[in-house]
């Protein structure tokens, strides 16, 4: 089967698949017109259209997954910022809690282990994704989510157990 053949016979799923994701039509069309560039680009051999067509289903798939959150991340991070922007003038009292909730958090990351702490520094203050932390430590993207994940947690377990508020 041919290119052009297995394109045409496979679209139509890869676009319901994905617009049922994400629910753009746009980015629906340019996430799958991304899956069958990737597929011509590395020039991939597969054994029967079959296997052509699940690889597709799944890059596509884990492309819409990555859009949407993305996606959401950007929402939520905007509606932040509009919140943020009509707020009233912080009080002393704010102020102050603010100061010490950050020591706290200080103090919480110095008890982390090395290999933990780095990690969200790298990624909540450095801003970095998690395929730059992986490339700057050596080590694989998702040995990266794993360890910020474990951080996070065991960093809100000591700031609860020092009596610290978190939500």
């Amino acid at each position: 089967m041919g290119f052009r053949q297995l394109y045409d016979a496979v679209f139509p799923i890869l676009f319901r698949v994905v617009y049922r994701i994400i629910g753009s039509e746009e980015a629906t069309e340019d996430l799958c017109q991304d899956a069958f560039f990737r597929l011509y680009e590395k020039k991939i051999v597969f054994p029967n259209p079959e296997e052509a067509k699940y690889w597709l289903i799944r890059v596509a798939t884990n492309a819409s997954l990555n859009y949407a959150k993305r996606k959401d991340r950007e929402r939520k991070a905007y509606q932040r910022a509009f919140q943020e922007n009509t707020r009233s003038p912080e009080t002393g009292e704010s102020e102050l809690l603010k100061k010490e909730t950050k020591e706290e958090i200080r103090g919480g990351l110095k008890k982390l282990p090395k290999n933990l702490r780095i990690v969200l520094i790298l990624r909540e203050y450095g801003e970095l994704n998690y395929k730059k932390i992986g490339q700057i430590l050596g080590i694989s993207e998702g040995n990266v989510k794993v360890r910020v994940f474990r951080a996070r947690e065991r960093l809100a377990g000591l700031l609860r157990k020092d009596g610290s508020y978190v939500p």
